[in-house]
C-alpha cells in the first residue's frame, strides 16, 4: 500500500506518531516536502536519518521549502521505478520535480519545490536556499514526461498547491512563480485521479480531487467516505 503525508520538517517523531501506526512492513510512505531531515549534516541529523532508512516500509519524499538543497544534491542520481531520483539509501529516495514514477502499478508524476514566504529575513545557504524555486527548465522536462505519458498519470504530488485553490483552502500561497501557472494548466490538460500537496500546514479535501496534507497520513487510494477517520 502507499500512503501520503505533508511536511515534517525534521520532526522525527511524527514517525511515531498516532497517525503514522497504519503503515506496514512493505508498504511506501510518500512525504509532500518539507522532509527537513536534510539541514545542517549535523550527528542528529545523521542519526535520524539512519533510524528512517531502517524503517520497515519505504520513505519518499518530495523537497519543499524549507531543505539543505545543498546537502540534497550530494546524493547520487539514479534511476528509480521509472523516473529519477537522489537515492539516500536502499529505503530512502527523494523523488526529484517532474518526474513519473510507477509504484504498485499505479503512476505518480511528482513535482516538489516551491517559494518561502519569509525568505528575506533568512540567511541564503544557511536558512534558505535558492534552489527551492522551480526553474524553467524544471517545468519544460516535467511538460515533456507528462505528454510522454499522454497527459495522464493515476495521482500527482506536488509541495505547492494550485493557485486557483488559495480561496477554497483559506492561506495565502504566496508570490506568484510560474511553477502555480504549469498546475493550472495541469488541471485542464491532465488526466489523474487525486491530487497531494503539502505546503499549506492543514488537513483538507477540496472537491472534487484534491487533498491538502499536514499531520494525516492517507492511504493513496482512500475512499471520501472515510477522510474523517483519517482525521482529514
Amino acid at each position: 500500500m502507499v500512503y501520503v503525508t505533508g511536511d515534517m520538517h525534521g520532526e522525527i517523531q511524527r514517525f511515531r506518531s498516532k497517525a503514522m501506526r497504519c503503515v506496514k512492513k512493505g508498504d511506501t510512505l510518500i512525504i509532500c516536502g518539507d522532509f527537513g531531515f536534510l539541514w545542517d549534516g549535523g550527528r542528529k541529523e545523521q542519526a535520524a536519518l539512519k533510524k528512517i532508512s531502517s524503517l520497515p516500509y519505504r520513505v519518499c519524499f518530495l523537497d519543499g521549502c524549507h531543505e539543505n538543497f545543498d546537502l540534497l544534491e550530494e546524493y547520487p542520481v539514479t534511476e528509480w521505478n521509472g523516473g529519477t531520483v537522489h537515492k539516500l539509501s536502499e529505503n530512502l529516495f527523494h523523488l526529484m520535480r517532474g518526474q513519473i514514477y510507477t509504484i504498485e502499478k499505479n503512476t505518480y508524476f511528482t513535482f516538489g519545490g516551491g517559494h518561502s514566504q519569509d525568505f528575506e529575513y533568512h540567511v541564503e545557504e544557511k536558512h534558505w536556499w535558492r534552489q527551492e524555486r522551480p526553474t524553467q527548465q524544471e517545468i519544460q522536462n516535467a511538460i515533456r514526461n507528462l505528454s510522454d505519458h499522454g497527459n495522464q498519470v493515476d495521482y500527482i504530488l506536488t509541495h505547492e498547491p494550485p493557485a486557483s485553490l488559495k480561496d477554497c483552502l483559506g492561506v495565502d500561497v504566496g508570490e506568484r512563480l510560474e511553477v502555480h501557472t504549469f498546475f493550472e494548466d495541469m488541471i485542464k490538460a491532465c488526466i489523474y485521479r487525486k491530487w497531494f500537496f503539502g505546503k499549506c500546514h492543514l488537513n483538507k479535501y477540496v472537491p472534487v480531487k484534491f487533498y491538502a496534507l499536514f499531520d494525516a497520513v492517507l492511504p493513496i487510494t482512500i475512499k471520501n467516505t472515510d477522510l474523517r477517520k483519517y482525521g482529514v
